[in-house]
């Protein structure tokens, strides 16, 4: 293959000055966010700002069996995103901007690299709520959330970004437009085609534009931190959580005290709203219309609770300044990175009954092979999501990461788990993918890659 022929093919297609070559690519483009992989040395960096210029650069690089990686905002957790070698970089970050909000059909048709902060910002300024948020929410862009099937703090309530997507557009590998802006609720005309790219990780087609599904804009929020005892009374309290307060509840967010202390006492700014000593914290949110009736209900909630003997102390928010506070210990989880070197953070689902008894088993299983480690856990119980993170040092001057990576998919699979709960597969887990998926569903996998992408150059090497 001719190089530059084909470089200038992809400078026709999108245009000379959206394409970067070689050593001239920007740095920001070569890694995804904390993900420690080596990553090759791509050809060029294109960056289309229609559905066309995708359409057009993809029959060049179908025609050339050239790989390409889509990216969207960069702050993916498991390298989905991570450059290959002679590989085309297709950055969706110029295909930005909201194409329409519908408020009869209570939807948003934006193009795939608007960042998920401006769609937020654009329901509520319409009266409407867009519930997915992330940490990530300033960078990373909508396309990505789509691709991802990401998950947030929300997902008790309204789900994950499959739930939350009601049509998109996607350019299939040979360049191919599939047009499926679909605005209703109720649509069974045939295989519902947007599943097929949602989670996806850009394996099987780039999506371009994506239709959201609304909420009504939340007019109250009720906030409170919780402490238990042990892991059996935060599920306790959420089954009662859920009966006090029914759809209504969008957060339960587990901390265990090893996760808690630290973000406590490290990170500046923050300080502990409830005493150390507990066996756990959870913090509690419910979104409803009328702050003065709904914050009543559920203060009598977590009182009975405390009764019953679910919780043992509670912070209640008596203001949104104070809800963000209290949100803040849970969001520091995005600063333990920098508190503790991290060798492992670990993204996956347990049946939730089982979470409690899983961390603890596997915090022994570490301790016993590595004394030295250390780990904090936290996550959302209400989804059967727990993050397990882990150091565990060097040893013999050797890293450990590899052997801590079986022991812990290997507990996951043992606990028919998932390895990821919601920062996808990519590259990092890819070889684990076998431990919550059968044979035949990776087959069938398979298939689908081979049928939509017969060369394999749609993020090769990533997921499968």
């Amino acid at each position: 293959m001719d190089h530059n022929v084909i470089l200038e093919a992809l400078k026709e297609a999108v245009g000379p000055d959206q394409v970067q070559v070689g050593s001239a690519i920007d740095p920001r483009y070569l890694s995804d966010w904390f993900v420690p992989i080596e990553r090759g040395a791509p050809l060029a960096l294109v960056r289309p700002g229609t559905t066309r210029d995708v359409s057009d650069l993809l029959r060049v690089c179908h025609a050339n069996r050239l790989p390409v990686v889509p990216q969207g905002g960069l702050t993916g957790l498991s390298g989905g995103a991570t450059p290959l070698d002679q590989s085309v970089l297709l950055s969706l970050e110029r295909m930005t901007g909201i194409e329409e909000l519908d408020p009869a059909a209570a939807t948003m048709t934006a193009r795939a690299g608007t960042p998920l902060q401006t769609i937020q910002e654009a329901a509520r300024a319409a009266g409407f709520f867009f519930p997915l948020d992330l940490g990530a929410r300033g960078s990373c862009q909508i396309g990505g959330n789509a691709a991802t099937n990401a998950g947030g703090n929300r997902v008790i309530r309204f789900g994950m970004m499959r739930e939350l997507v009601l049509g998109l557009e996607a350019v299939l590998a040979d360049g191919t437009v599939i047009t499926s802006l679909n605005k209703m609720l109720k649509n069974n005309a045939g295989y519902d085609l947007k599943h097929l790219f949602i989670g996806s990780e850009g394996t099987l087609g780039v999506i371009t534009r994506v239709v959201l599904r609304l909420h009504p804009e939340p007019k109250s929020v009720c906030t409170a931190l919780c402490s238990v005892t042990d892991y059996e009374n935060a599920v306790a309290l959420l089954r009662h959580a859920k009966q006090g307060m029914g759809g209504a509840l969008s957060a339960f967010e587990m901390m265990w005290p090893d996760f808690y202390e630290l973000v406590t006492r490290k990170v500046p700014g923050i300080t502990p709203p409830i005493r150390y000593g507990y066996g756990g914290y959870v913090l509690i949110e419910a979104l409803g219309s009328d702050q003065t009736p709904d914050q009543a209900r559920f203060e009598n909630m977590l009182q009975a609770a405390l009764e019953q003997g679910l919780i043992e102390d509670a912070v209640i928010a008596q203001s949104r300044g104070e809800s963000n506070a209290l949100w803040r210990v849970r969001d520091a989880s995005g600063e333990i990175t920098q508190l503790l070197d991290l060798q492992a953070k670990f993204d996956i689902s347990i049946p939730t009954n089982d979470i409690g008894r899983f961390v603890d088993a596997c915090r022994t299983a570490v301790k016993s092979r590595w004394p030295n480690s250390q780990s904090v856990s936290f996550g959302h119980i209400g989804d059967s999501n727990v993050h397990f993170n882990v150091h565990v040092g060097a040893e013999n001057g050797e890293p450990q990461d590899a052997a801590l990576e079986r022991m812990v998919y290997d507990m996951v699979r043992d606990w028919k788990g998932s390895i990821s709960a919601e920062h996808g597969i990519g590259l990092l887990k890819r070889d684990y993918l076998g431990h919550s998926r059968t044979p035949e569903e990776i087959q069938l996998m398979r298939t689908l890659k081979r049928t939509l992408d017969p060369y394999g150059i749609l993020n090769p090497g990533k997921v499968l």
